[in-house]
Parts: structure tokens; sequence; C-alpha cells
């Protein structure tokens, strides 16, 4: 593959042609590997990022772009408005949505954390080769269940109190239970979920934590597993997390 036009950065780099833009790099290439610097102006187009500020799966991209250094709006929508506005942007009416400068919708919050990993090398959150890929998947996948068992809980307990199960929400209870479980053992004693910096993997885990501590605050997951405490502690001093935390539930 060509290396990128915009600044020659390694070959496999995403690049994003972006219309009507002026002093960019040559080609009219919006390149992702720089930071703009005094002078520079951005494109009249950035990426547009269609999520809810209490979503665990929209804070998830929202981390992971600000860890990138990847300029974007966010346009406020939620699932549960009246008539879903979300299918709009994606046919199956979930958030988050991404919509990039050709107009093509990318969601789920996988397929969107993958997307914008490939488009800047900055802190590379997946790693290349194959195992440790899986494995900071692994972790990806294990965060969105739980987070996926919270909601469940959150949308039985809407339901008139007749029409709610018991036995639903015991389900969902024992998969946060032992997920945030599973958690502590895989992360046991070291500094990060994987490797020796911050991944997607810490990514989605403190993105999960954080909704139970939203959603579930009576889970005494910190007195149970200091190494999360720990985690979720140093990830929240991160400008990623600190300025993507979901506004207090009244």
């Amino acid at each position: 593959m060509r290396r990128c036009v915009a600044c020659r950065a390694a070959p496999g780099i995403i690049r994003l042609r972006i219309r009507d833009v002026q002093h960019t790099r040559p080609g009219n290439t919006r390149c992702y590997n720089l930071r703009p610097f005094a002078g520079y102006i951005l494109p009249q187009f950035v990426l547009k990022l269609i999520a809810s500020q209490t979503s665990p799966y929209a804070r998830k991209v929202r981390a992971a772009l600000a860890e990138k250094k990847i300029d974007y709006q966010m346009v406020e929508a939620s699932g549960w408005a009246p008539g879903n506005p979300v299918h709009a942007w994606n046919p199956l009416g979930k958030l988050p949505v991404l919509i990039l400068d050709d107009g093509t919708h990318l969601y789920d919050s996988r397929v969107i954390v993958e997307y914008i990993d490939l488009v800047s090398p900055v802190s590379r959150l997946i790693p290349e080769p194959a195992r440790q890929r899986i494995a900071v998947k692994k972790w990806e996948a294990l965060a969105d269940g739980v987070c996926d068992a919270t909601s469940a809980i959150v949308i039985e307990r809407r339901r008139p109190g007749n029409l709610q199960s018991d036995e639903w929400i015991a389900r969902q209870r024992r998969k946060i239970d032992e997920g945030v479980a599973e958690f502590a053992r895989e992360l046991g004693e070291r500094a990060w979920c994987h490797g020796e910096a911050c991944s997607l993997a810490d990514i989605a885990t403190g993105c999960a934590l954080g909704y139970l501590d939203l959603r579930h605050a009576e889970l005494d997951w910190r007195d149970l597993y200091p190494n999360l405490d720990r985690l979720a502690d140093k990830l929240g001093k991160r400008a990623s997390f600190a300025d993507t935390a979901p506004p207090a539930q009244s």
C-alpha cells in the first residue's frame, strides 16, 4: 500500500478525502496522523457522531476519538424518543453512529472504534499482531456484554411493575457479577488490561465500570475488586474519560 500522500506516514493508513478544503496537505487530503498546527485551517467537514451522553458504547467511541486526537462533532440523539429518530442514521435504530465525509454511516461501536483506530497511528488502541488483537477484542466483548446486561435491567425496570420479570433481572445480574469478576481475574496486578499502555481493552472496561456506577450505584465492585478500582481511578484522570463522563442522573 502507498504511504499517506499528506504526511508520508507508514503504509496502511486510511486517508479521508474532504471537499472544499483550504490549506490542507497535498491533494486536498485530510490527514489524521498529525495534530492541527498554528495557521492550519480545519476542513469544513468534521466527523459527526450521533450519540447519547449516557451510552457506554458512545462513550467508548468518544474516548477512543479523544485518545486518537481526532476531531468530531457530537449530535445528541436518543433511541427512546418518540418515533426513534435514530433510524434515520441506522436501520437498527441504535446508537452510536459515525457519519463520514462521504456520507457513509458506520454503526455498532466495535466497528466505529476499529475504523478510527485505522485512520491514525496516534495512540494505537488495537494491536496489529493477531494474538494481541484477539486478546484486546476479547476484553471489548466482555465489557460490551456487561453493558448489555446492565442496559437490559434498566429497560426491564421501566416496564409496569406487574410485567417485570425477577427471573430476567436475575439472569442479567449474574452476567454483570461474573463479568466484573472476570475483569478482575484477567487484570490481576497489571497496570493495564493488555500490554504496557492504555488500549481499547482499558477503554471498554472503564466505560463498562462507569456505566455500572451510573445505573447500578448500589453494586460494590470497587470494594470487591481493588485492582479494578485502581484502574478506574487511573482512567478517570485521563482527559478522554474526564471529558466524556456521563451527566449525573437525578
